[in-house]
């Protein structure tokens, strides 16, 4: 197919964002949302403090001089990468915002495979032979960043496979940034058990989070990083704080207080939270019958607000539509589907491979009113504006399942 916008595919400034909630801002987060000034570099105590309280909850202990704030998660790991310094791990697939952050450093940045259970977390061999290579041909691998809760994937690393990697990185050295972000957004939160690398390494983790992921809306930047306790994790905080006043990365005090009271998790965010992640568990689901029942490949999504499929089995119905790579797919599903549709190489994998991302806050609805019925009906699948959007969405991926089988080759 003839690309039309050769100017819109660029891999940083025309990168997919985070998958967004598709609602409404909770007005007790609103109202929260007060004043006209910045915080201090690296964030204000009431930050730092509902920050340590909410990963106390979590089992992760944390003190005030142990965590940092920046405006945003790609300002806080260019910081924190360009601390560590070094060249960088990064499982394959992975967030499409790693790569970039990384390379404006000038670092160099390895894929690692995963294994065919889970995303995020990069196979243990397949990690020692990277680092081995890397070091063979002059490179000094010093820092894995992964994510358990995985953006893109949408899969949750079972505790045995995170434990593996995390010791075949601890063998090598590494530093390791668990992104954990979307950990407060598993779909089966009693049936599925996520381990924080921190839990087993504590020494040599520096926890981060977007609290876009959970609580803030996209265009309110936040993110918290919490560092080991130990001389590592001091001289860490030291030197990001010194690269995020170089970059005047600093928050805006509304932003601020408003995560500090997400953080605080009243009951109208965790409200809100719970009754978010169960209504994008169930329109996950669905997409997820529908793509593969369209003869698309994809693990279901256990965390998160999207899922990752692999459309590889429909390629001879895509050839025919002129799509053979992944730019490719990812044009013609965001005109078949009217929703950003981005395709696997924004997130590191292959061109030549038939992947996409698909989210699910466009299926929800095109207004405010649609999304907050979304959110309130006992049944949301039944409701016109979503029913029609995954009606949509099915019948796009069976008309390529129905074509690929008309134009296989006969046997």
């Amino acid at each position: 197919m003839r690309r039309t916008d050769p100017e819109g595919h660029g891999p940083v400034r025309y990168g997919p964002p985070l998958p967004g909630q598709g609602l409404p801002v909770p007005p007790g987060l609103t109202a929260a949302a007060a004043g006209a000034h910045t915080e201090p570099t690296g964030g204000g105590p009431r930050l730092l403090d509902a920050a340590c309280a909410y990963w106390d909850r979590r089992g992760l202990p944390a003190e005030r001089h142990r965590t940092a704030a920046a405006p945003g998660a790609p300002a806080l790991l260019l910081a924190l990468t360009a601390a560590l310094g070094g060249d960088v791990l990064v499982p394959r697939p992975c967030a499409a915002w790693w790569r970039p952050t990384a390379r404006l450093l000038g670092t160099s940045v390895f894929h690692v495979a995963t294994s065919a259970e889970c995303g995020g977390v990069p196979d243990p061999y397949a990690l020692l032979e990277t680092v081995r290579r890397v070091r063979a041909e002059g490179g000094d691998p010093r820092l894995l960043v992964l994510s358990v809760a995985d953006d893109p994937t949408a899969t949750v690393a079972p505790p045995e496979v995170v434990h593996e990697t995390v010791e075949a990185a601890a063998g090598e050295g590494l530093h390791l940034i668990s992104d954990e972000t979307w950990r407060d957004t598993l779909h089966e939160p009693h049936d599925t058990v996520l381990l924080s690398p921190a839990e087993m390494l504590p020494g040599q983790v520096t926890v981060m989070t977007d609290l876009a992921g959970p609580f803030l809306p996209p265009g309110w930047p936040a993110a918290l990083a919490r560092f080991p306790d130990n001389d590592l994790g001091v001289r860490l905080r030291d030197r990001v704080l010194d690269v995020l006043t170089a970059l005047g990365a600093r928050l805006a005090t509304p932003v601020a207080e408003a995560a500090a009271y997400a953080l605080g998790e009243p009951e109208d965010i965790s409200l809100r939270l719970t009754a978010s992640v169960r209504l994008h568990a169930r329109v996950a689901a669905a997409a997820h019958h529908a793509v593969v029942t369209g003869g698309a490949l994809a693990r279901p999504p256990q965390a998160g607000r999207h899922l990752y499929a692999d459309l590889g089995p429909l390629r001879p119905a895509l050839t025919e539509y002129g799509v053979g790579d992944a730019q490719e797919l990812e044009d013609f599903l965001t005109a078949r589907l009217g929703m950003p549709a981005p395709g696997g190489h924004r997130f590191g994998d292959d061109l030549g491979a038939l992947r996409v991302r698909l989210t699910t806050g466009p299926l929800l609805g095109a207004t405010d009113e649609e999304r907050m019925a979304s959110l309130t009906s006992p049944e949301p699948l039944e409701l016109p504006h979503v029913e029609s959007a995954l009606t949509l969405l099915g019948s796009v991926f069976d008309d390529l399942r129905d074509d690929a089988r008309r134009w296989e080759s006969p046997r």
